[in-house]
C-alpha cells in the first residue's frame, strides 16, 4: 500500500464507440491488495496505474455510434473488459480492470461501450459497485458453471463479499447453505440473510466432521473453495461423490496440498473460476433486478480513504463488501 499515492491526469474524452463516466463508488476485492505489490508480475500492466477493479459510474457523454449506454445511465464497468460471452481465452482475459487496464479510483474513466452495462435501479451506489468481480464470481459458480436446484446443498466459506453473494444467490435456487466462520457475531448474521447452518472453524477446527450431521452424511453437491490450501483438504473431505467444489480464492495459501485420491475415487469435479463474462454479468443482473436483491456492503470509506480502507479489507474484520464513495 505504500506504492499508492493521489495524482492527477488531464481529464480523457470519449472517442467513436467509447462512454465518459463519472464515477460514484467503487469496491475493495482481495486482488486489490495483491496488485500493488505486483504479485500478478507482467500481468500487473505498466506504471503508473490506477488501481481497484470494480466500480459505478454515471454516463456523461457517448462518443459517435455509442448505442449501449446514453448520458444519464448508471453502469459498472465490466472486470473483463474484452470478454464478452464464451469461453475465456488468452485475449479474453487480457484487459482486466485495476490492472493492466486502469482501474475505477478515478473521478472519470473512458471505456468501450461494450465494457460496460446498466445497473438495477434498487441498488445504492455502493451496492453496485460491489456487482463485477464478487457478485459475478459467485453467479458464475453457484449458476453458470452448476445446475443446482431446491434442496442442494451449499457449503459457503466465510463471510466476505463472494460468499455473502454466493449465500444469496444459492437460496435463490433454493438451496440449503452452509457457513463456515470464524466469528460467532459473523455467524449470527448470516443466517439472518438465509444461512441455514454455520459452523465456527476457529472452534471446531476440524469442521469437515460437523458438516456430516449438517448433511446427513450425505456430503454437499457444491462447495465454495475461498480459502485455498488450508481448506482444501476438509473440502474434499465433505463434498458428495460428483460434487463440484469451485476453486476461487487463496486465502489461506496458494500450494496444492490435498489428497487426490479423493478426486479421481469419488469423481469431484474442481472448477476454477475466474470472474465470468457480460452474458453471465447481465443475466445476474436481471436475477438481482427481478428479486430486488440487496448486496451486503460493510463499511463505506471516502476516495481519500483508500489506504484506509485496504487495511480494513486486510485485517479480515469485514462482512460483505468494503466500499469507496467517490
Amino acid at each position: 500500500m505504500e506504492h499508492l499515492r493521489l495524482a492527477t491526469r488531464p481529464d480523457p474524452r470519449p472517442g467513436p464507440g467509447q462512454v465518459l463516466l463519472r464515477m460514484k463508488a467503487a469496491s475493495l476485492n482481495y486482488r486489490d491488495l495483491v496488485v500493488p505489490m505486483r504479485a500478478y508480475g507482467s500481468h500487473t500492466g505498466t506504471l503508473p496505474l490506477i488501481p481497484i477493479s470494480d466500480g459505478v459510474g454515471e454516463v456523461v457523454e457517448a462518443g459517435a455510434g455509442v448505442t449501449r449506454a446514453k448520458p444519464g445511465d448508471r453502469v459498472c464497468p465490466l472486470f473483463a473488459q474484452a470478454w464478452i460471452s464464451g469461453e475465456p481465452t488468452p485475449e479474453r482475459l487480457s484487459r482486466s480492470l485495476g490492472g493492466p487496464v486502469d482501474g475505477t479510483m478515478a473521478e472519470y474513466m473512458v471505456l468501450p461501450e461494450a465494457g460496460v452495462s446498466k445497473v438495477p435501479a434498487h441498488l445504492s451506489d455502493e451496492q453496485a459497485a460491489s456487482l463485477p468481480c464478487a457478485a459475478l464470481t459467485a453467479w458464475s459458480a453457484i449458476v453458470t458453471h452448476d445446475n443446482l436446484g431446491p434442496g442442494s446443498r451449499v457449503l459457503v466459506q466465510g463471510t466476505g463479499g463472494v460468499a455473502l453473494f454466493a449465500l444469496q444467490f444459492a437460496k435463490l435456487r433454493g438451496a440449503q447453505v452452509t457457513v463456515i466462520s470464524s466469528s460467532d457475531e459473523k455467524i449470527a448474521r448470516a443466517k439472518t440473510l438465509g444461512a441455514d447452518a454455520a459452523i465456527n472453524y476457529r472452534t471446531t477446527p476440524e469442521w469437515y466432521k460437523a458438516t456430516r450431521e449438517v448433511t446427513a452424511g450425505r456430503g454437499y453437491d457444491h462447495i465454495l473453495e475461498l480459502g485455498g490450501e488450508k481448506t482444501l483438504p476438509q473440502s474434499l473431505r465433505c463434498i458428495r461423490p460428483g460434487g463440484t467444489l469451485s476453486m476461487i480464492g487463496v486465502l489461506s495459501g496458494g500450494m496444492l496440498s490435498a489428497p487426490l485420491g479423493l478426486v479421481v475415487t469419488r469423481q469431484v469435479r474442481l472448477q476454477g473460476i475466474t470472474v465470468g463474462n457480460r452474458d453471465g454479468f447481465e443475466a445476474m443482473l436481471r436475477a438481482i433486478d427481478q428479486h430486488r436483491l440487496q448486496p451486503v456492503t460493510d463499511k463505506v470509506f471516502q476516495f481519500e480513504q483508500l489506504k484506509e480502507a485496504m487495511a480494513h479489507l486486510k485485517n479480515g474484520a469485514h462482512f460483505g463488501k468494503v466500499c469507496i464513495r467517490h
